[in-house]
């Protein structure tokens, strides 16, 4: 075998079937195709799993953030800085193609401190390069702040949020991720709900928990290709709000619960659903860190939480710059992953391989 300018009997195989996996040598054309179909022959079509975290806050009486930073998913280690937002923004949502992450809505405010107003403004990036994020549209209504975000490799869908003048809203609507323009109208929440967590596969999104009148524990659906109202899945094992804003799920097990609080405490419970059937969810276990309003992304394989607020004691709370991982088809606790750039809460995550999209 001719690896590398050396002659060799016994070649390296390739690492992997990632974009920037190794194969180096000359290989027959039958070669190639056994490694293709043992998953270990470098494919374009798999980018190196990178998560993005964006927008949010550092304190009470802190300026929102307009930071966007990455991580190499397959790795553990320290965000690097991506670019910024078009504007410093809290509470805002996302979902992502193989290629292109979507931010929008939130509460966005031009400079200076304070929360500012809610925005309908829909920005975007592409996730394997670097830069500052573009404007893509606007959502059909600014009514979300905190709001979730569901997607395949094609659409992508708002579901919930909040309007200031109106309250919790059942809206969801849609784009297409590859393209830029406004949002369209996809249809109703069974339970109107802001802060809540979400997952999905190629074809299903589930959204669970959150905040209406009263926590909610209600886990609800939809199916992502086509427009219609949510469908009752099932419910969490307890009503539960503030988790991590972000899409963790494999193309068969979602996480339908990673921190957040209850009605009265931080907690740190991490819980799962199979997403193709309908029921309650199960433990999966817990975060090191109880953490509520953190960011969450994730490959096929691995699912991060990163950031959020702490409990340290009394009415003290502190933002995090901690990010935690989690194996999502094994169960257990989470473990260290490596820290943030900036120490922050009320932001969003987005990743170009989580359980939507092509693996």
């Amino acid at each position: 075998r001719f690896l590398g300018n050396i002659m060799t009997d016994a070649p390296t195989a390739p690492a992997g079937k990632l974009i920037n996996s190794a194969a180096s040598g000359v290989w027959s054309l039958a070669e190639a195709l056994s490694y293709t179909k043992g998953g270990l022959w470098p494919n374009a079509a798999n980018p190196v799993p990178r998560a993005l975290f964006a927008g949010g806050r550092t304190t009470s009486f802190a300026a929102n953030k307009d930071v966007i930073e990455y991580v190499t998913i397959t790795t553990t280690g320290n965000g690097t800085d991506f670019g910024n937002l078009t504007s410093l923004t809290q509470e805002l949502g996302a979902f992502s193609s193989s290629s292109r992450a979507v931010f929008f809505g939130g509460k966005a405010i031009a400079s200076g401190t304070g929360q500012g107003t809610v925005t309908n403004v829909i920005q975007y990036v592409t996730i394997s390069s670097t830069g500052d994020a573009a404007d893509f549209g606007d959502l059909t209504a600014a009514n979300a702040q905190s709001p979730a975000g569901v997607s395949s490799n094609t659409r992508g869908v708002r579901v919930g949020g909040r309007d200031p003048n109106v309250g919790v809203t059942n809206v969801m609507d849609y784009v297409t991720i590859a393209s830029t323009g406004n949002s369209t109208d996809f249809g109703d929440m069974d339970a109107p709900t802001m802060t809540a967590y979400s997952c999905n596969s190629s074809t299903r999104g589930i959204v669970a928990g959150g905040l209406e009148n009263a926590v909610l524990d209600v886990i609800q659906y939809i199916t992502i290709a086509s427009a219609g109202d949510s469908t009752d899945f099932g419910n969490l094992g307890s009503a539960l709000y503030q988790g991590s804003n972000g899409i963790v799920s494999s193309t068969t097990r979602g996480i339908v619960a990673l921190g957040g609080r209850d009605a009265n405490n931080y907690i740190p419970t991490i819980e799962y659903v199979t997403i193709a059937t309908t029921g309650n969810s199960i433990d999966f276990g817990d975060l090191t860190v109880s953490v509520r309003e953190s960011a969450s992304a994730s490959s096929n394989v691995r699912g991060l939480a990163a950031g959020g607020l702490a409990n340290t004691g009394g009415d003290t709370n502190a933002a995090l710059n901690v990010i935690q991982y989690i194996t999502i088809t094994s169960l257990g606790n989470s473990t260290d992953f490596g820290d943030l750039t900036l120490a922050r809460y009320r932001f969003t995550g987005a990743s170009n391989s989580h359980g939507g999209l092509a693996a």
